[in-house]
């Protein structure tokens, strides 16, 4: 009989736990991110059925293979289908190039399937010990709206979020700051980076235990084991056959979307090459080039503003599936299988003038709407041929993780159109704001906590 899976820390100075304390945890206690000791794996059989399969059928069978021993099947089952009450659409680019939009959940973003399965989990655990939370964490863009809405409302979860102050776009800000309720704002004269780094810091004071922190970012397994589920998705429709093989282009920022695809490999999904297109911010590109890992201080403003990542803490957890050790600060304490890791991975950088240009010629030669991660994406792919060759039997399919309709100047701009609203956005341009703003000093966001949830 399997034992059940148990999580370790990428630092390797923390004991192992269960799922269920890896998830309320977030993060653990030596500031590693946790990870399965052993990763499950499907059958060719059992993912060739894939096929027939809903999304949140789909869903079920990939979480499953992690929480089985964690969680009754039918607690499960519900779960995920009131999670997934959305479309998955795969769009046609030309010749089998296809695009994932997974933006079509209640915050129009990627985002949107890790937060609402990670929120039901935790309130499901939660529920059952008499326990309450306060969930921080940092964000770039997405993140923070997606994770509000995934836990507006619940009576044992508050949320702080904090976000970079010129960084995220109005549409971005506005679907965190008109919540309320248990859900609290904060905006930072800084980067992401120092967003990150406060919430990283707070969760490894003492001082604030006492409050029941835990993290809703990619450092959270349970964010991440959910982003494995669409790249099953998208193989099981699109595949014309059992024999063949995927290539995946993923715009990547903290990497945790990148994670769940590796896992996905990993898990038995028969992909070909991961394609990991960054914008500016290079650091992966140049680290699998050198073998040598050099962080971006400060990181870069570019339009594609959730990549906006010097340092993508789930690096810690890459480095960890390729036999390697790295620490939170990015230091590399043991080499991973680079070979490897470059046999199945390949990264590009793409700065803003061609994330500008991919948009328009998607837009022009395709018809496909992109807006800048999902352009970066689209690039990566496409340098990707230029340098690989074009096989145009060969199954591709990009991911695009926002909703166009949140980038209007750009998409405006570049194209004179104005995107059409997705449903979660109706109406957010009326609607009053509030958040709170402090400093990038540790000091004062710990004052902050203590005053207002001690």
């Amino acid at each position: 009989m399997q034992k059940p899976i148990t999580y370790y820390s990428t630092n390797l100075k923390a004991d192992p736990v269960s799922f269920k304390d890896a998830l309320l945890k977030g993060i653990a206690p030596d500031k590693g991110l946790y990870m399965p000791f052993n990763i499950p794996t499907f059958t060719q059989e059992e993912i060739n059925a894939f096929s027939d399969m809903e999304y949140y059928e789909i869903a079920y069978e990939v979480i499953h293979k992690f929480l089985k021993d964690d969680i009754a099947a039918d607690d499960l089952k519900a779960l995920i289908k009131d999670a997934y009450n959305y479309e998955v659409p795969l769009e046609k680019g030309y010749d089998r190039k296809y695009v994932l939009r997974l933006d079509q959940g209640p915050t129009a973003s990627f985002k949107d399937f890790a937060a609402r399965m990670m929120g039901r989990l935790m309130n499901y655990y939660l529920q059952r010990q008499h326990r309450k939370l306060l969930i921080l964490t940092a964000t770039s863009g997405d993140t923070g709206s997606a994770i509000a809405n995934a836990f507006y409302g619940l009576d044992n979860i508050k949320v702080v979020v904090l976000f970079p102050e010129n960084e995220v776009t109005n549409r971005q800000r506005k679907q965190m700051t008109t919540l309320g309720d248990n859900v609290q704002i904060i905006s930072l004269d800084g980067k992401f980076d120092d967003c990150q780094a406060l919430v990283k810091e707070a969760f490894a004071d003492i001082e604030l235990d006492h409050l029941g922190l835990s993290s809703a970012n990619s450092i959270n397994i349970g964010r991440l084991i959910p982003q494995t589920v669409y790249y099953f998705y998208a193989f099981a429709k699109l595949k014309q056959n059992n024999d063949e093989k995927i290539v995946f282009s993923v715009p990547s920022g903290n990497f945790g979307d990148m994670m769940g695809g590796v896992m996905a490999m990993k898990m038995g999904l028969p992909i070909k090459k991961f394609i990991i297109a960054t914008n500016e911010n290079d650091e992966f590109p140049k680290y699998l080039k050198t073998d040598k890992y050099d962080i971006v201080v400060p990181s870069k403003n570019c339009i594609s503003s959730a990549m906006n990542v010097g340092h993508p803490s789930n690096m810690s957890r890459l480095v960890a599936l390729y036999g390697g050790v790295m620490n939170e600060k990015g230091e590399v304490l043991k080499a991973a299988d680079m070979k490897k890791m470059r046999d199945e991975i390949w990264s590009v950088s793409i700065d803003d003038t061609e994330t500008k240009k991919t948009i328009v010629d998607a837009w022009n030669k395709h018809k496909l709407l992109l807006e800048p991660h999902g352009s970066v994406g689209w690039a990566g792919l496409h340098k990707y041929l230029e340098e690989n060759g074009d096989d145009k039997d060969q199954l591709y399919v990009s991911l695009e993780t926002a909703h166009p309709a949140k980038f209007p100047e750009e998409i405006t701009r570049l194209l004179n159109i104005d995107p059409e609203l997705p449903k979660s956005l109706e109406g957010i341009e009326e609607k009053e704001e509030q958040y709170d703003t402090i400093t990038t000093k540790y000091e004062d966001f710990k004052a902050y906590l203590l005053k207002n949830y001690s």
